[in-house]
């Protein structure tokens, strides 16, 4: 008969041993091959979470990439950092944290952010609506443009007045563009408009984006849009009888009968592909811009009762985007002046684009050097 006693005793040297050489095995290989440590990610914010706008939409975009990754992702954020010396200091600290991906969402984070990567060069960089790139940093931009056409279309069916409002934020290429486009949209529709614009030199000032739409409503714009990220230019289309287009994410809770469309943002794809090809180690620098036909740019929260020809026309254009078939600043068109900046059958290209400094035809207001 089996002794199990024997057997015990004579096999718990063997079982010992087979113990010591898996802890032997587990401290040659590390925690890491038995499960990875999640990919610390950082976002750096140029305004509020709550802003409703811009960085709001990002926001959207972090929380989206943390429900699609749970376990292979730990994300964290900075808001409200300013451009210049403060975004370079909250950059490094976060890359000095052990974050490996790191997105600052802001035009004026460009400079700030290539010098941090410098000193962190196993760090990868994703920079917002930015041109410069380096070996681990990339630049990222949606075709926010491209909604501005598309709102725009419905503006210019809309106006009774025939002029428009734009409130916008800084005189660089990426705000130039919404407003030309805008415009150019308008003027599909409707040759007879004319778009006047204000400068509130600021990304988030409900206060300023106050003034800035009570003075163009004074001035007889019946239609607003604009370049920054509060809800107080919806607020005031509201208040004044007037409509005025979301910007970055759907803002109808704030005027329920003056938004007359929002042109959205939806961050979320892009992050949760550039943090698994940053996991895969398949990650590579690069220019990337996204558009209607990517899914990343759109128009949502259409207001009930717009004309039917202005929605065929704002339909077939939106079709024609996202089918490649039509690119908004495709010629002919004129500068303000009415010089002819871009024949017919030629459009800008992505250099031009990126270093945009005229209006178009038909944008009434000086534009700032």
């Amino acid at each position: 008969m089996l002794d199990l006693a024997v057997l015990r005793r004579a096999l718990r040297p063997r079982l010992t041993a087979l113990a010591a050489l898996l802890a032997a095995a587990a401290g040659l290989f590390g925690a890491g091959a038995v499960a990875a440590e999640p990919l610390k990610v950082a976002f750096v914010y140029i305004g509020p979470v709550g802003d409703a706008g811009w960085t709001y939409a990002h926001e959207q975009g972090r929380l989206a990439l943390e429900k699609a990754l749970p376990g292979q992702v730990k994300t964290t954020y900075v808001e409200s950092v300013p451009e210049g010396a403060d975004a370079e200091r909250v950059i490094r600290q976060l890359a000095a944290d052990g974050n490996k991906l790191i997105f600052t969402t802001s035009f004026g984070y460009m400079e700030a952010t290539l010098k941090v990567a410098r000193l962190f060069p196993k760090t990868v960089f994703m920079h917002a609506t930015g041109y410069k790139t380096a070996k681990n940093v990339g630049v990222y931009e949606a075709r926010a443009y491209e909604s501005s056409y598309l709102l725009g279309v419905l503006a210019g069916g809309k106006t009774k007045s025939n002029t428009l409002g734009f409130v916008a934020s800084f005189p660089i290429p990426e705000v130039i563009r919404n407003i030309d486009a805008f415009t150019l949209g308008a003027q599909s529709v409707n040759p007879k408009v004319r778009t006047k614009v204000i400068w509130v030199n600021t990304w988030y000032d409900p206060g300023k984006e106050r003034q800035a739409a009570e003075t163009l409503i004074a001035q007889g714009a019946d239609v607003l849009s604009q370049n920054t990220d509060s809800a107080a230019v919806l607020q005031t289309a509201q208040q004044k009888g007037v409509y005025a287009c979301g910007r970055n994410s759907d803002m109808s809770r704030f005027a329920p009968s003056a938004q007359l469309a929002a042109g959205i943002v939806d961050w979320g794809p892009f992050y949760i592909q550039t943090a698994r090809d940053v996991i895969a180690g398949t990650w590579k620098s690069a220019s990337t811009r996204w558009g209607v036909a990517e899914g990343m740019v759109d128009v949502a929260a259409l207001l009930p009762g717009l004309p039917a020809p202005t929605l065929k026309a704002y339909g077939d254009q939106k079709k024609a985007l996202a089918e490649h078939r039509f690119e908004v600043f495709q010629g002919p068109i004129k500068d303000q002046s009415g010089a002819l900046r871009v024949a017919a059958g030629s459009q800008l290209t992505t250099e031009q684009l990126m270093a945009l400094d005229w209006y178009v035809h038909g944008v009434d207001a000086p534009l700032p050097r």
